[in-house]
């Protein structure tokens, strides 16, 4: 079967794009590296009206009254500009969080490790946060908090709102790894070694070509899981675009060379976010036990 985007939900994803390139450049970008965890409740506000956190809310609770698959395209571009903030957390608790779906309410969520992203900047916790204490983020851009891990928590484990976070996840892996290549490929272009573009030496086509391949092939298994909503096929969608990301900064970083581990280059922040989104609920070691049961369920 050969699945195309329909004409809305490209517009979509080039509306919430253009929102976002307009509204969190590069410029926005740097300086939240600076101001974390402090959270830009401006634009927070922007994004709950323009119906970024209300997207899978019914028409009827005043919601946009879309499916998954619009919000993984949502969270895809999301992905692509590291846009900072507990944005999972507050989207699934849109229509149960009092101003949540418009933005008024940032949202986060004690994950099934103990691990809480962004609690200075809440508003709700959503679990036990008593006696959390900050710990060092690689990711200058997710602060975090660590709590005693509760495994009896509704993060930890199975679950409805497990699955949602691990595909969500999984497509702001997507955007960064997509993005990524970009950066590569046109390092590639304009870069001259020896007097010709390095893009013209074979290793670093292999490269680029490797996190291509990687890309789209997430991008198949993220967008058919949006549709099935099945756990094995979230659970394969999340082991390859979490792949994608970490791999594909890395190669990143590989292209541009000496320059890529400065901290002027943007490369090293979507390998430090692709880090920190791993450990997520729905973690490499979570996603290959679900996978492996269903294929022992398969064979008995």
């Amino acid at each position: 079967m050969r699945f195309q985007l329909t004409e809305d939900q490209r517009a979509l994803r080039e509306g919430v794009r253009g929102l976002l390139a307009g509204r969190f450049g590069r410029e926005r970008l740097r300086a939240a590296t600076e101001s974390a965890p402090d959270l830009d409740r401006e634009l927070w506000r922007e994004l709950g009206e323009a119906g970024f956190f209300s997207l899978r809310l019914p028409e009827a609770a005043g919601g946009v009254g879309l499916a998954l698959p619009e919000a993984v395209l949502a969270f895809e571009e999301a992905g692509r500009v590291l846009l900072p903030g507990p944005l999972i957390a507050t989207h699934l608790a849109a229509g149960v969080v009092p101003g949540a779906a418009t933005g008024e309410t940032v949202v986060t969520v004690v994950d099934g490790g103990g691990v809480v992203e962004w609690l200075a900047a809440a508003d709700v916790v959503q679990g036990d946060a008593g006696g959390a204490v900050p710990v060092r983020s690689v990711d200058p851009l997710t602060p975090l908090h660590r709590v005693a891990a509760d495994p009896d928590s509704p993060s930890a484990g199975g679950g409805t709102d497990v699955l949602l976070t691990s595909l969500l996840t999984a497509a702001e892996q997507l955007g960064s790894a997509a993005r990524v290549c970009e950066l590569a490929v046109q390092h590639a272009r304009t870069r001259e070694q020896f007097g010709r573009p390095i893009g013209a030496f074979q290793a670093v086509q292999h490269l680029c070509a490797g996190m291509l391949v990687r890309v789209e092939v997430a991008r198949a298994a993220v967008y058919a899981a949006a549709v099935t909503a099945t756990p094995a096929d979230i659970a394969a969608a999340r082991l390859l675009a979490d792949e994608a990301a970490v791999r594909g900064a890395r190669d990143c970083l590989q292209v541009h060379g000496g320059m890529g581990f400065t901290w002027e280059s943007d490369v090293h922040l979507y390998l430090k976010r692709a880090w920190t989104r791993a450990r997520r609920p729905g973690s490499v070691t979570e996603c290959e036990e679900l996978l492996a049961a269903e294929l022992l369920a398969e064979a008995s």
